[in-house]
């Protein structure tokens, strides 16, 4: 029901952020451990949920008919067990990372988006904001007090989902316009679609460098900038409007490299200064 291949959109985002503030502030092994654990119990729990909240209009939609809840493969009471057992597991690992009284506010976000299609086109902004709140938990975790540089990789992040949930939500532009759901492409077809994507990612790479120069990172970081760029660049180049058949390529695989990239491409930028000194 939930890929566990598919923690690697975020993931690498909440490394990055504890990274950033291991630079800063030291790091400390066990706490990164509970980052991980964090991560990976809300995001699952959060999906988990997404499952039992559209569960209806599932089973309505062809493209996700045959999804474990909508066909019998799974019961609402397993799928509601594996929820509560993730979301344990997610504060369990805020309350050891001190960061507690954070936990209502992000289960509102990562669990409210869920609804948001029912109302609003901005559905697609509302899951980047909840994918953007990893690389801040990464920062806070590791001591990180406010800065601009965080709030730039999370605008990074907020835009790079934002950009490929638009396309995703491409091949669902009929059926969610017939069944009173809200996104990018219902509202605005998927021409004009491709195109916000399109500004979305303009915008991901701008923050993106961003963090590098409030950051100061060494020189290698544009080189993984310029990588990711291509990518994303490449991704745009399969979709057409008229032409959605590489959109498993364009969403998945590309994204997935992505985010392992940036992660790889930061680690490199602030190891390798501390390599020569």
């Amino acid at each position: 029901m939930v890929k566990f291949s598919h923690t690697l959109f975020a993931l690498p985002f909440a490394l990055s952020g504890a990274a950033l503030a291991a630079d800063r502030f030291g790091l400390a092994w066990p706490r990164v451990g509970w980052v991980l654990l964090a991560m990976v119990g809300a995001r699952n729990a959060a999906m988990g949920f997404n499952r039992l909240a559209d569960r209806r209009i599932d089973a309505r939609n062809p493209r996700t008919a045959q999804r474990e809840l909508p066909s019998g493969r799974l019961s609402t009471g397993a799928v509601w067990s594996f929820t509560l057992l993730l979301t344990g597991l997610f504060i369990l690992a805020t309350w050891q990372l001190g960061l507690l009284p954070f936990v209502v506010p992000a289960s509102l976000i990562v669990f409210g988006y869920s609804y948001t299609k029912r109302f609003t086109w901005a559905c697609h902004g509302v899951l980047g904001l909840a994918l953007a709140i990893a690389p801040v938990g990464g920062w806070m975790a590791l001591g990180g007090r406010f800065d601009w540089m965080i709030v730039a990789l999370a605008l990074a992040v907020l835009t790079w989902v934002a950009g490929f949930d638009v396309i995703y939500a491409c091949q669902d532009r009929e059926f969610d316009r017939e069944s009173g759901l809200h996104s990018i492409p219902a509202r605005f077809g998927t021409a004009r679609a491709l195109i916000i994507s399109r500004g979305f990612h303009v915008a991901t790479i701008l923050a993106m460098v961003g963090v590098g120069v409030l950051g100061a990172l060494n020189p290698l970081y544009w080189v993984g900038c310029a990588g990711i760029a291509g990518l994303l660049f490449y991704e745009h180049r399969l979709l057409k409007p008229d032409d959605l058949s590489k959109l498993g390529l364009a969403f998945f695989n590309l994204n997935g490299l992505v985010s392992v990239l940036y992660f790889v491409t930061l680690l490199v930028a602030l190891v390798v200064p501390r390599l020569l000194a």
